[in-house]
C-alpha cells in the first residue's frame, strides 16, 4: 500500500475520484495528504470528511515559491508521490528534486496540443472535433513531462463548451484513478 500525496485547488472532484477508488481493496494506494493552495477551497471540506490531512499554504505568505515548497515539505507526511488533481501553481524545483519522476498530472487536453490551466477553453475554441485528458509525469516545463496515458473526447456538432466540460471530467474520473493505481502496479511510483 503506497500512501500519496494529492495536491487539488478547488472543487476537488477528481480529488474525490481518487478517494473513492483508494477505498477499493485493490487500489493498493491510500491518500495520506491533501495539499490546498486556496484556503477556501471546496476540496478542503471533502479532505475534512474522509478524515484527511491537509496541508493549506498560502504562498503570498512566503517570499518565494521555494519557500513555499519547503514549508509543503516540511509539513508533508511520508509519501512514495505526489498526486496533481487541478492543481493550479507550475511545481517548482524543490518538489521536483525531493520526488524525481513521482509527481503525476492529470491535463484536460490531449497533450502536447493545448498546455497550460485553460486546455478545455482552447481546444474548444480553436475548434478541434477531438480532444481528450492526459495523464502526465510533471517535470520543469508546463505539461511537457512524459505522457502516461491518454484517452480521448469528441466533440460533436453543438456541443457546447459546458458539454466538454462535463465529457472531460467524466473520463478524468476515470483514467487517472486508475492510472495511479497502475503505475504503482508497475513499481513507478
Amino acid at each position: 500500500m503506497k500512501d500519496l500525496a494529492v495536491f487539488a485547488s478547488g472543487h476537488g472532484t477528481n480529488f474525490e475520484a481518487l478517494a473513492n477508488a483508494a477505498d477499493q481493496p485493490d487500489s493498493g494506494y491510500r491518500i495520506a495528504a491533501l495539499v490546498c493552495d486556496q484556503s477556501q477551497a471546496p476540496v478542503i471540506q471533502k479532505a475534512a470528511a474522509r478524515n484527511i490531512l491537509t496541508i493549506v499554504v498560502d504562498f503570498k505568505s512566503y517570499p518565494n515559491k521555494t519557500a513555499a515548497e519547503t514549508a509543503i515539505l516540511e509539513q508533508l507526511p511520508p509519501v512514495s508521490a505526489l498526486i496533481l488533481a487541478g492543481y493550479m501553481r507550475i511545481i517548482g524545483p524543490t518538489l521536483l528534486r525531493a520526488f524525481p519522476k513521482k509527481i503525476i498530472n492529470l491535463h484536460p487536453a490531449l497533450l502536447p496540443s493545448f498546455p497550460g490551466r485553460q486546455g478545455i477553453q482552447d481546444a474548444f475554441d480553436y475548434g478541434v472535433k477531438v480532444t481528450g485528458v492526459t495523464v502526465h509525469f510533471v517535470d520543469a516545463g508546463i505539461d511537457t513531462g512524459e505522457i502516461i496515458a491518454q484517452v480521448p473526447v469528441n466533440i460533436t456538432d453543438g456541443m457546447s463548451l459546458a458539454e466538454l466540460e462535463q465529457a472531460i471530467h467524466r473520463q478524468e474520473h476515470q483514467i487517472f484513478p486508475a492510472t495511479v493505481k497502475n503505475l504503482i502496479q508497475e513499481g513507478a511510483i
